[in-house]
């Protein structure tokens, strides 16, 4: 997977009376970690409205909650957490972390948020106008300040009230303290289930694999334009947006979610192998061995291999050790590209026909990287595959994406690319193709990286 694209946010949180809500949440963020591991945070609520507490901080969830005594003292039935990935479209620093806390006339206020608003910056001009204060550079807290300008004690009269003017994707989660609502965007472009805490309580995450590992039972997603409300009755729900024709983005299917999620029905982990061997049928090669990138490519690649009928091998090592951020400590390796997170296995390449399949390519880099590797291990051929359509724009909802003209696929054809990668090949999954192995129609998902073509600008 090219580093140049990454998932924004992860979000969860529940109402469960006499469990150790805070602690399971912090259970729930680890399942999310893939979709931000710059930041997290954990707010939880009296039930009362007396008090909020919030901690978070930058790094793991691990590395903020080093120790779970503090999360098990905290006894509130309440709490909503949040991973992400900090770049210029979410705002930088400290002050962007979340779950925000917000403070006004009516209490407190916790927001979590997965996504942008395409109708941001107008948002935050228009408030800004009227004299609003801003404490962070996030789309959250412009949700933070229309709740506060309705001046309505009722947390879910205020959420139905100013719903309407929030254009994008999102998923949210806000809490007063007493009640905690999910809120998804009008075609559900970021994903927001539903499931169930036994023996009385529910919790919303963005992946059904957070349900997992808290022992939740799913129930369903959350609809496009649904608020879910969980309070000491249960839940209840409202349709506070107009429903449109769903448009969960597709990447989620390719990359985002983690194998084990379900998502609309059907599960990533199978989605992926069928992108595999639908681009064995639409791409084959002359190769001795089919390999995959670690991690989110391994699954297309084994598909790929069982449709080729070619043996699958694992020639590609991670190394999970590695930090976030590294640098490169000779000139020598800075100039040859050297990844110190992956590595090939020489005495299995060498000498090889080689089938590298990637989930997707972005500005290259890692496609060149991978070649490098491969040849510098002695392969005789480096044949590249890549499990989803050329990316061709950019993305408008909330998803770290170079700018168009930063893309690789932006204006070169195929045979173009390989040679800057210096593949022996390249063959991308068409549109048609990737679609299918989802197995929705494609109008109810958002292909617009892909196309060009958005759906809500």
């Amino acid at each position: 997977m090219d580093a140049a694209i990454r998932e924004a946010c992860g979000v969860c949180g529940g109402w469960a009376a006499g469990q150790p809500l805070a602690y399971l949440t912090c259970f729930a963020l680890y399942a999310l970690q893939h979709r931000g591991q710059e930041s997290a945070g954990i707010a939880v609520g009296s039930g009362e409205g007396a008090g909020i507490w919030l901690k978070k901080g930058p790094g793991l969830v691990s590395e903020v909650f080093p120790e779970t005594g503090e999360l098990k003292r905290q006894r509130g039935p309440l709490a909503l957490g949040h991973v992400r990935y900090d770049y210029s479209r979410l705002g930088k620093g400290a002050e962007n972390r979340q779950p925000l806390l917000l403070r006004y006339r009516h209490g407190e206020l916790a927001l979590a948020h997965n996504g942008r608003l395409v109708n941001g910056a107008a948002l935050r001009d228009e408030l800004a106008r009227e004299g609003a204060i801003f404490q962070t550079d996030t789309d959250s807290e412009l949700l933070g300040h229309l709740i506060a300008r309705e001046n309505n004690p009722s947390l879910e009269e205020a959420v139905a009230a100013v719903a309407p003017r929030l254009q994008g994707a999102f998923a949210f989660l806000l809490s007063d303290g007493k009640i905690l609502i999910g809120l998804r965007d009008s075609r559900g472009f970021r994903p927001l289930s539903l499931g169930r805490l036994e023996p009385q309580g529910y919790f919303l995450a963005s992946e059904t694999c957070a349900f997992d590992t808290i022992g939740a039972k799913f129930i369903r997603e959350v609809n496009p334009g649904e608020a879910v409300v969980l309070d000491e009755g249960g839940v209840r729900s409202f349709q506070v947006l107009p429903a449109a024709e769903p448009a969960l983005c597709l990447f989620e299917y390719i990359y985002f979610a983690r194998p084990d999620s379900n998502l609309q029905g059907h599960n990533v982990h199978l989605v992926r192998r069928e992108l595999g061997r639908r681009l064995a049928r639409e791409h084959p090669a002359e190769a001795d061995m089919v390999t995959g990138v670690p991690d989110s490519s391994i699954a297309a690649a084994s598909g790929y291999a069982e449709e080729a009928g070619l043996p699958y091998e694992i020639a590609l090592i991670k190394n999970r050790y590695i930090g976030r951020t590294f640098l490169r400590p000779t000139q020598r390796m800075r100039e040859e590209g050297v990844d110190l997170k992956l590595n090939a296995v020489q005495k299995i390449v060498e000498g090889k026909r080689v089938i590298v399949v990637d989930d997707s390519m972005v500005r290259g880099t890692t496609g060149v990287k991978l070649v490098r590797l491969m040849r510098r291990a002695g392969a005789r051929e480096v044949h590249l595959r890549i499990s989803s359509p050329p990316v061709i724009d950019a993305c408008l909802y909330g998803i770290d994406m170079p700018e168009s003209g930063e893309l690789i696929a932006y204006g070169r054809d195929t045979a173009a690319i390989a040679e800057t990668v210096g593949a022996d090949s390249l063959g991308y999954l068409s549109l048609e193709g990737t679609v299918g192995a989802v197995g929705l129609p494609p109008e109810q998902l958002c292909r617009a990286c892909f196309t060009g073509s958005y759906p809500l600008r």
